[in-house]
């Protein structure tokens, strides 16, 4: 008997259910501490069942130790988002009765109607890359708090501050014009301003240093994203870190979901509208809507920007007709699609007929929707 076992994980415990994988039936519940006894102790009890694969919560927060564990001792392990097992206990159930054991239920009913869902892999090139990412995007998050603090202080050192884009270079040329006069207080700005001066280019070293590493492991990766023009080597490991293993999109409408670009159709009788979505990976959305700066119709090296872009910013009723209209300035699915198919890098034997890049699809809802 083929059996699922859903983990509902927390800080101090760890709440299970197994499930029949044919019929969903409950089999058993149990509860273990998170600690080293406490997940022994769950390992053994797992062995009851020779024929078992996990389903856990949020594998990639609170869930990730266990599912790393798991993962590398050779168990099947998938991991479920939070507002998919919401779901499911909330239609199961038909009430808002919430525990740990319901939802490590609800986890394991919705990893066994669910064949999509991302397969825990510690080893996976795409974790390596999605590691490397977000230390980047962590440390440029603090360079840009270290470059705010000394926009601050050469406010108080300077008559107006500073106008303008901040780098460690301008930094070190003004101060080297300041002579504080103004007693103790001032003395001491100018010397925090140099110390944050020393942090901002510590911070640039390791930006550097860690972007030659992404770049590095983005071409062994072998991916052909980086053909895509306005995809570089650090927007590529993030797109491939957050998608992980693309396969699991059967079609471009599932990974346009997925993304976010897909937009929701609200549709009333006669009239047919869609609206922008607001669900969807929105760490892939940003991605590409990044990337969309670069890549949208008529940017090409060295373009200006497009006549209807340039309209919509000297109109700004023409801009609030498209947001009441839930006009969305992200990407189409059918650029996300050429995403997808660089991910699979070999041709899928049945594809959709695509209208070119650039072609207006509002006549042809399938091409966002269809299955």
């Amino acid at each position: 008997m083929k059996v699922l076992i859903g983990v509902d994980p927390h800080k101090a415990s760890v709440a299970l259910a197994a499930v029949d994988e044919a019929t969903g039936e409950l089999l058993e519940r149990a509860s273990f501490p998170q600690n080293r006894a406490g997940l022994r102790s769950l390992e053994r009890w797992a062995k009851r069942f020779p024929e078992r694969r996990w389903a856990l919560e949020n594998a990639g927060g609170l869930g990730r130790h266990l599912a790393v564990r798991l993962a590398g001792s050779g168990e099947s392990v998938v991991d479920v988002p939070p507002k998919l097992s919401a779901r499911v206990r909330l239609l199961s159930s038909g009430n808002a009765r919430k525990n740990d054991e319901l939802d490590a239920l609800a986890t394991a009913l919705a990893a066994s109607r669910n064949e999509r869902l991302a397969t825990v892999d510690p080893e996976a090139a795409s974790e390596v890359l999605r590691l490397l990412s977000e230390r980047r995007e962590d440390l440029v998050a603090e360079r840009t708090r270290a470059l705010n603090r000394l926009h601050g202080l050469l406010r108080d050192l300077l008559p107006g501050g500073v106008t303008g884009k901040l780098s460690a270079d301008r930094a070190a040329s003004i101060l080297r014009g300041i002579r504080p006069k103004g007693g103790a207080s001032a003395r001491l700005r100018r010397r925090l301003a140099s110390e944050v001066l020393r942090d901002v280019r510590t911070l640039d070293r390791k930006i550097a240093d860690l972007s030659g590493r992404i770049e590095a492991e983005v071409e062994a990766s072998g991916t052909t994203l980086t053909q895509i023009f306005g995809i570089g080597p650090i927007l590529a490991a993030r797109i491939i870190g957050t998608v992980g293993d693309v396969a699991r999109f059967p079609t471009k409408a599932h990974f346009a979901s997925y993304a976010g670009t897909a937009p929701v159709e609200a549709s009333s009788g006669e009239v047919v509208r869609h609206r922008l979505s607001l669900a969807g990976n929105r760490k892939l959305n940003y991605a590409l809507c990044t990337w969309s700066r670069y890549a949208r119709l008529g940017r090409m090296p060295g373009a200006e920007s497009t006549t209807a872009r340039s309209s919509r910013r000297a109109s700004p009723e023409r801009r609030r007709c498209d947001a009441s209209r839930g006009v969305s300035q992200m990407p189409f699915s059918e650029p996300s699609w050429r995403i997808r198919r660089r991910f699979l890098a070999v041709p899928l034997d049945k594809e959709e007929p695509r209208t070119p890049f650039g072609r207006s699809s509002e006549n042809n809802p399938s091409t966002h929707f269809g299955e």
